[in-house]
């Protein structure tokens, strides 16, 4: 069974997780060139291929790239559902990208939507102020919600680091629906025996303050995962058996719990000496085994 309205389909929190099994992809090709339908549709065929049943995907804009326009027919097409991103570091843009969506929907309805996140580690890098964050998420579920597009009981929120989730974010946090969290062991600098505890810990400090400002919103892994490959951060050491080990550890071990989104199937815009998160190589072939035990 997939979803198409979370909040009329599902009755909790944990049942409204548990649907949601995919990967971040980015818009560009790794040379920086933007993706094609034809490109999105593949990507989406990589990923189903995959052990594990993965429909779902996490795409960082709506307007960049054109990566509505050409990633929903794909979406359409392959069966996947999109948890949409939405920027908002600026108005001009944020107007951008909610034109963007409302142009998806009138042509394509809302089916292939599992959620939207409206702006993406804005506050981990202090972009703009929880208030007008928060102001941003109701603009958008209001225009979603529409009777023109039948966008009602489709959850918007926001994805950001777990550490940006606290008292001066409360607003924010009481306007979403759903609250997405960043977190990856591996910028923390620990050795990948304690990444599960390390992550585990991640999601509990975000559900504390979810518990204090909206109780009962359920957390979604927006983004983890665990080089194969490149330098070594503190105590983390980048390697194909690490990053198994943490799929294994976070995916399998959580994934029947949380909407998780692995970062990610192929790398892009990998810079020099940059750690190396895609699951497959420049063929698109699996790196290591992506099942679980």
């Amino acid at each position: 069974m997939k979803l198409s309205t979370p909040l009329t389909l599902l009755t909790s929190a944990s049942l409204a997780s548990a649907f949601h099994k995919g990967f971040n992809i980015g818009a560009e090709r790794p040379d920086g060139s933007c993706k094609s339908q034809a490109d999105w549709l593949y990507n989406f065929n990589v990923m189903k291929s995959f052990p594990g049943n993965f429909h779902d995907v996490r795409v960082y804009a709506a307007s960049d790239c054109n990566t509505l326009a050409n990633a929903v027919p794909a979406a359409v097409q392959a069966g996947i559902q999109i948890l949409v991103g939405i920027w908002t570091q600026n108005d001009g843009h944020y107007a951008a990208e909610k034109a963007a969506l409302e142009a998806a929907i009138a042509k394509y309805g809302v089916k292939w939507i599992s959620a939207v996140s409206v702006g993406s580690e804005d506050l981990y890098r202090g972009d703009t102020t929880a208030e007008k964050l928060a102001g941003q998420i109701h603009d958008v579920r209001g225009m979603i919600s529409q009777p023109k597009y039948g966008g009602r009981g489709i959850w918007v929120g926001h994805v950001d680091t777990y550490n940006a989730y606290n008292d001066s974010s409360a607003a924010v946090i009481k306007a979403c629906d759903f609250i997405g969290m960043d977190a990856y062991p591996y910028w923390q600098g620990v050795d990948i025996s304690i990444a599960r505890q390390t992550f585990q810990k991640s999601i509990d400090e975000t559900k504390a303050w979810i518990a204090k400002y909206n109780p009962g919103k359920p957390v979604w892994i927006t983004e983890t995962g665990w080089p194969a490959a490149g330098p070594n951060f503190g105590g983390s050491v980048s390697s194909v058996q690490n990053a198994r080990s943490f799929w294994q550890q976070v995916l399998c071990g959580l994934g029947d719990s949380y909407a998780t989104y692995w970062f990610t199937v192929r790398d892009f815009f990998l810079a020099p000496n940059a750690p190396s998160f895609g699951v497959v190589d420049a063929n698109f072939k699996p790196l290591y085994p992506l099942t679980c035990p």
